[in-house]
């Protein structure tokens, strides 16, 4: 009697956090940031080569995902609409890298879920290992000039993306001196 209430818990713990909104979006330390993003050039999953440089000149989020992982599933509405706001003023894109998942999978997803950007493969893990990534999900904010400005760990949220954007691109203080 004690372990099936106990197993209910569990149950309705894994549903509710499962089920939740993504946490806050939380920006992280990483080495790469302040440092261009390092070359990205991969198939995508329509097959295609895709080349981050072709990007320059855009902000982007890169977005590393799998299907298999709650929080990415959970954070995925959250990109789409990031991507359809910033697809329609032409400022911002999206980049998916799909990590350690099965690309019929990942196809099955997107076609249900949206998400009309490009998703690159990454079969031996070799963008994800440059990126320093540690786990699932996991994004990056990179500038026009191809310089990474953020790292973000967890699900990520529209309106704190929207936040976060508007900062990179506010000038710093100390870009006129501190004045």
């Amino acid at each position: 009697m004690i372990a099936a209430a106990v197993g209910g818990v569990l149950v309705a713990l894994v549903w509710a956090l499962g089920s939740s909104p993504p946490a806050s979006t939380r920006v992280a330390a990483s080495p790469l940031v302040g440092r261009p993003v390092p070359a990205i050039s991969a198939e995508t999953l329509d097959g295609p080569t895709f080349d981050i440089e072709r990007l320059t000149g855009r902000w982007v989020l890169i977005n590393v995902f799998a299907t298999w992982c709650v929080p990415c599933r959970t954070e995925h509405p959250e990109l789409v609409r990031f991507d359809e706001v910033h697809r329609a003023r032409g400022d911002a894109a999206v980049v998916g890298i799909i990590y350690d998942d099965d690309p019929d999978a990942v196809r099955q997803f997107r076609d249900a879920e949206g998400g009309d950007w490009p998703m690159l493969l990454d079969p031996e893990g070799q963008i994800a290992l440059s990126l320093g990534v540690s786990g699932v999900p996991e994004s990056f904010l990179i500038a026009p000039d191809g310089r990474v400005v953020s790292k973000i760990t967890g699900g990520v949220r529209f309106a704190e993306l929207e936040v976060l954007l508007a900062k990179a691109q506010s000038p710093s203080p100390d870009a006129d001196g501190g004045r």
